[in-house]
């Protein structure tokens, strides 16, 4: 008799033995793979709630800079609309004069505005360099105020930007809307100031301030009128939208580090005010996209901290059925040998070896592994689609992957529960067996 019939007598004699010992192989299977698949279901699940907290931080990232980038461009827009803002007067001007006259009577050589643009200053943009004085104008008998300037200087290290003012053409003049009104003068018109003859270029609208009493005119011919070729009394500027909150220190500390002993005042507006507001809500935003950001690195921590604690109970508990089942397995492997001791000792009579009988129990325990496995597995791949909303989209056929190792390693443990009752089985001396029997 071959083996193989031998282990198939064996299954059919004892079909509920055979099939609990399955169920049993199956139970622990299912229990390994349900560890599988309830950590990939968790996996899977934080993996999700990681990736959504990390698109909204993103989203919130790029809405806020696009937010910000609209915000700047609208308070940069107000501030040029607004004029200059910072003023750079000489070395020992008394500011309260500057309060009461609106400009400075002492000068400062007009390279002092290349100076600043050589530098690598940051604070500041839009720099026009201007000749201011109060005067009689000889040939009208009217009190002007006469300002001279000329083209921005550009900041060497940035891009040229769009002026604030447009220079003034060397032979004319822009007047303020007074001094247009009263004298009658219209754009195109020829008039003589201070013995030369200008053309007005442009005729201001009235402002309502000292602006209406104004002549505009280039700065090399205002110096020239006024003998102070090469000076100026004044460098106008535009704050940085990049500025702090202690915008007015950040820019006298920078520009006192080129320009040491200047003065330098700045007025304020609505614009700076909203800078402010954009400064502050930049950084509550930047508050919140770091808090998000912290919080999805702790629910990262938190989610690997709780699956290695998960995985640590499930392991513990699938050790205690997989011994459990070697347990039961063995003991039915046992209660077998037992309850066939009449026909072993037969067996052994008739001259079937050790080995045989050996083979055949232990043929049996294979089996009853692959059985087990094989079956389990089988109905895992049967209810992945039913499964698989269950666990939070994690596919129970990914683990075909593990089939192999899986139909190998779990018959070989049903054989190890199987091998002590199988020897002492087949061990026994038929001539005791029958004697007993």
């Amino acid at each position: 008799m071959n083996l193989r019939r031998l282990i198939g007598r064996e299954i059919l004699h004892r079909k509920l033995s055979f099939g609990l010992a399955v169920a049993t192989i199956a139970t622990s299977v299912a229990g390994l793979v349900a560890v599988v698949a309830l950590l990939g279901a968790y996996d899977l699940r934080t993996s999700k709630m990681l990736t959504r907290m990390n698109e909204e931080s993103s989203d919130m990232e790029a809405k806020f800079a696009k937010e910000m980038k609209a915000y700047e461009d609208d308070v940069r827009k107000t501030m040029k609309g607004l004029g200059f803002n910072i003023f750079i007067f000489p070395e020992g001007q008394e500011l309260s004069e500057v309060y009461a006259e609106g400009f400075a009577s002492k000068t400062m050589p007009e390279s002092y505005a290349g100076t600043l643009a050589e530098s690598k200053i940051v604070t500041v943009n839009h720099l026009l360099p201007s000749l201011t004085r109060k005067l009689k104008w000889p040939e009208r008998e009217r009190t002007v105020i006469l300002i001279g300037i000329r083209g921005e200087v550009p900041i060497a290290h940035r891009d040229p930007k769009k002026p604030l003012i447009d220079p003034v053409q060397k032979g004319q003049i822009v007047l303020g809307h007074e001094l247009h009104r009263s004298l009658d003068l219209k754009e195109g018109n020829a008039t003589v100031f201070m013995g030369r003859e200008f053309i007005v270029e442009k005729c201001h609208a009235e402002r309502g301030t000292k602006d209406d009493i104004t002549i505009w005119m280039h700065l090399g011919e205002c110096q020239e009128l006024l003998k102070e070729e090469g000076r100026i009394n004044a460098i106008k500027a535009l704050e940085c939208n990049c500025a702090t909150i202690d915008r007015l220190g950040e820019i006298r500390r920078e520009i006192a580090g080129i320009l040491p002993g200047t003065k330098v005042i700045e007025t304020e507006s609505k614009a700076l005010a909203r800078a402010e507001a954009r400064n502050k809500a930049k950084k509550h935003s930047q508050r919140a996209i770091a808090s998000k950001k912290a919080e999805a690195i702790k629910l990262q921590a938190d989610r690997d901290q709780l699956r290695f604690e998960d995985k640590q109970k499930y392991t513990a508990l699938l050790t205690v059925v997989i011994l459990g089942s070697m347990a039961w397995v063995s003991f039915l492997a046992f209660a077998n040998s037992r309850d066939r001791q009449a026909e072993i000792g037969i067996l052994r009579a008739m001259g079937i070896s050790t080995g045989s009988i050996l083979g055949a129990l232990m043929g049996r325990a294979f089996l009853v592994g692959l059985f087990g496995a094989g079956l389990t597995l089988l109905f895992a791949f049967l209810l992945a689609d039913i499964l698989k909303d269950s666990l939070h989209g994690f596919d129970l056929r990914s683990l075909r992957g593990d089939i192999p190792l899986i139909l190998l390693s779990v018959p070989v443990l049903s054989c190890a529960a199987s091998w002590l009752p199988a020897l002492q089985a087949a061990n026994r001396d038929p001539a005791t067996i029958l004697r007993n029997e």
